[in-house]
């Protein structure tokens, strides 16, 4: 975890950029049953890590600028000697109070009791609807109850606002210890990557490749991983967002490998796909160096005043012109992107935020127009061309083929940083790697 004045400082932010008359809410979302009476592993809302660091669930965090006193609120579970037996020690009320940050802290049980006067009065509740059903009752009992009481010197917020106003926008620009933690997480993802290429023999089984993902990122110090891993080969691989990782790898397969860990909460996101045996046929390589050229060009484009839709009309019009070299589509490349003929084989954007989520918060517009690229912002740039093994009017060798090739990529004042750089994704070095001896 960061030092207790890295959150103390986004804090601070965050209250100065709402201003004396906002409060904002960050709060975990429930934890959810897997199936029976066993729960899925908890993991913290991003918000709430991003401002306090503190990971134990039914947590609420409200941040008051304008009040003369308990500025910071936590209401936290308390202590509990019988539970922690079960479930380990708590920071309880008072760790609250004393490691993160909080100048109040109640029972995460007296919300409800509290929330109305924490919130009464402010001109601006920060608070993100739609996310938990529960909390957005509890926030809208909280304004009815003050309606009622308004006479009484208590009235409810003029208005609720997403916290993508403030919050979020503050999340988009990483300081250097975040990108810190970037550069660490896609340091193991790319050992993972390598790991997984030289396991990945005809024979093996993509779920034998996702257990060794997740083994390296458990061993190098990773929590795990920070999205569902996919591992597809052969036909699996043109499945977009193929995750049921069971089928067994063949003789002559590429296998897209699609898996970041998460390192102190944030995440990498790599995706790589090379030849389970060693050797791309030529059919594969011709589709893989159109795919790299896309994204090794529309990399050097990543830097401040760019857009995220400009990199992305690059891929288009890149890939466009590769798929009419290919025989996937004729004609020239103008028209053919104007139709919309080549979304039948690259169907997906090109870029997104990484962070504290895989798709990390941030707008991607202001003013209704793409928002420029600037210094501190981490992106993904991930072309990819997918060839359904049923594809029509399309040359038999390619069917089945599926590429993307994926990195992250930091943006400074000078060249992009590719922050997963390690991970190798230039041919000869795949089969390097996957040659079989």
């Amino acid at each position: 975890m960061f030092d207790p004045a890295v959150f103390a400082a986004r804090r601070a932010d965050v209250m100065k950029a709402i201003g004396p008359g906002g409060v904002a809410i960050a709060r975990s979302l429930p934890e959810r049953l897997r199936n029976g009476d066993a729960f899925h592993r908890f993991r913290q809302s991003s918000d709430v890590i991003y401002l306090t660091g503190f990971v134990e669930p039914d947590t609420t965090l409200v941040l008051r600028p304008g009040a003369d006193t308990d500025r910071v609120v936590m209401f936290v579970r308390p202590r509990d000697p019988e539970m922690e037996v079960w479930d380990g020690v708590r920071a309880g009320l008072e760790g609250a109070k004393d490691r993160y940050g909080a100048d109040a802290a109640y029972p995460a049980s007296e919300l409800a009791q509290r929330l109305p006067d924490l919130i009464a009065n402010c001109e601006q509740l920060h608070y993100g609807l739609g996310l938990d059903e529960r909390m957005d009752q509890l926030v809208a009992s909280s304004i009815a109850r003050l309606r009622k009481s308004e006479k009484r010197g208590q009235r409810p917020p003029h208005s609720v606002v997403d916290p993508r106003v403030v919050l979020h926008e503050l999340r988009l620009f990483k300081r250097p210890e975040e990108l810190a933690a970037l550069r660490e997480a896609a340091k193991i993802s790319a050992d993972a990557h390598v790991a997984a290429m030289r396991a990945g023999a005809p024979g093996s089984f993509e779920h034998e490749l996702e257990a060794v993902i997740d083994y390296t990122f458990r061993r190098r110090g990773g929590a795990g991983p920070g999205y569902t891993t996919i591992v597809g080969a052969g036909r699996n691989a043109t499945v977009l967002h193929y995750v049921t990782n069971d089928a067994a790898i063949r003789d002559g397969d590429l296998v897209l490998v699609d898996a970041g860990c998460e390192y102190d909460h944030y995440t990498a996101d790599i995706t790589r796909t090379w030849p389970a045996n060693g050797r791309f046929t030529p059919a594969q390589r011709r589709v893989y160096d159109v795919v790299l050229a896309a994204q090794v060009s529309a990399i050097e484009l990543a830097r401040p005043g760019a857009t995220l839709t400009e990199l992305h009309d690059h891929c288009v019009r890149a890939l466009t012109a590769g798929m009419i070299e290919l025989g996937l589509l004729a004609g020239n490349v103008a028209d053919r992107i104007a139709d919309s003929a080549y979304k039948k084989f690259f169907m997906h954007g090109t870029s997104h935020w990484l962070g504290l989520d895989v798709h990390d918060a941030g707008a991607y517009t202001i003013g209704g127009k793409p928002r420029p690229l600037a210094r501190g912002m981490v992106i993904t740039v991930e072309p990819g061309l997918y060839i359904a093994p049923d594809a029509a009017d399309v040359p038999a060798e390619y069917r089945g083929i599926g590429v993307r090739i994926e990195d992250d990529v930091a943006i400074t004042n000078l060249a992009p940083e590719v922050l997963t750089a390690a991970c190798p994704k230039q041919p000869d070095e795949l089969e390097a790697i996957t040659a079989r001896r």
